[in-house]
């Protein structure tokens, strides 16, 4: 779509010299989601990738859960009063026959950490929509030290990142430390989705011999999106929220936190880290 940034004028400050400059900002725009027709959810995102994004939303909310559950999707033209198509509404078509959840209450009830919502209705709803179980059989065995690699590995793809300091990211990685994609987006949860919706157009889920990282904090909800779509390794450079420690532990999620140079926080699934026996176990 090519409205990944927008240019802006900028008064610039520096050592007390005062100067005009155009200014690099990355795009926020409204997407509108629609299942079949019908409204769903509005989120705001960075535009590009937007049918990966609303697939990879549908699968957290446990519609989706193969390329064959899809049927297709589409802009929806004239979602203007004037008719004109903004590129911000997109509307999936499942396909025929395919069971839509009731997902309105869903939502409500543990989608999105911002709606003031959790506890034990949140981790029950996750337990019981997901659609496959973590089964890395055999388990993933990472080393600290490939872990500790992979924030790198991130900043360097960021290329929106560069001319804008105004995206979040997430990756996902082979068991051996290889990136397999990455998105960015203004939100991460959007990054998430975008990155699980290519896995489902690709015929690549459940993600069970992958580690997602995340540049920011690890919430319930990128936790979640996570368990749903079979990805055993959640790793975020910041801190974790309480519910998502207790979603990975409930699920069997390894989560790592401030994830840093060589330092980092194991807080659930410390079974996949190489870890020596007296760490494990003091």
């Amino acid at each position: 779509m090519g409205r990944v940034t927008e240019r802006r004028k900028v008064i610039r400050i520096r050592d007390g010299a005062v100067s005009t400059r155009p200014d690099t900002l990355v795009a926020e725009e409204p997407l509108e989601i629609r299942l079949n027709g019908k409204p769903l959810a509005i989120t705001m995102r960075t535009p590009g990738d937007d049918f990966a994004l609303a697939a990879g939303f549908l699968v957290s909310e446990g519609v989706l859960g193969g390329a064959g559950d899809l049927q297709n999707i589409v802009y929806c033209a004239g979602a203007t009063a004037d008719g004109a198509n903004t590129y911000n509404v997109v509307d999936v078509k499942t396909a025929p026959g395919l069971t839509i959840p009731d997902i309105t209450l869903e939502r409500n009830v543990y989608t999105t950490s911002s709606c003031g919502l959790c506890g034990k209705a949140s981790l029950d709803a996750v337990r019981t929509t997901a659609r496959w179980p973590i089964d890395d059989a055999p388990p993933l065995r990472l080393e600290p030290e490939l872990l500790a690699g992979l924030p790198d590995r991130l900043r360097a793809a960021q290329r929106v990142f560069d001319r804008t300091g105004g995206l979040h990211a997430a990756a996902l990685f082979t068991e051996d430390g290889e990136l397999l994609d990455i998105r960015e987006d203004v939100g991460r949860h959007n990054a998430v989705d975008k990155l699980i919706g290519r896995a489902l157009q690709n015929g690549q889920l459940p993600l069970s011999r992958a580690v997602l990282l995340v540049s920011g904090r690890a919430s319930f909800e990128l936790a979640q999106k996570a368990v749903m779509a079979g990805i055993p390794v959640l790793a975020a450079v910041s801190a974790p929220s309480s519910l998502a420690v207790d979603l990975a532990a409930e699920t069997g999620l390894t989560l790592v936190g401030f994830l840093r140079g060589a330092s980092m926080n194991v807080y659930a699934g410390e079974h996949r880290l190489a870890l020596p026996a007296t760490a494990a176990t003091s």
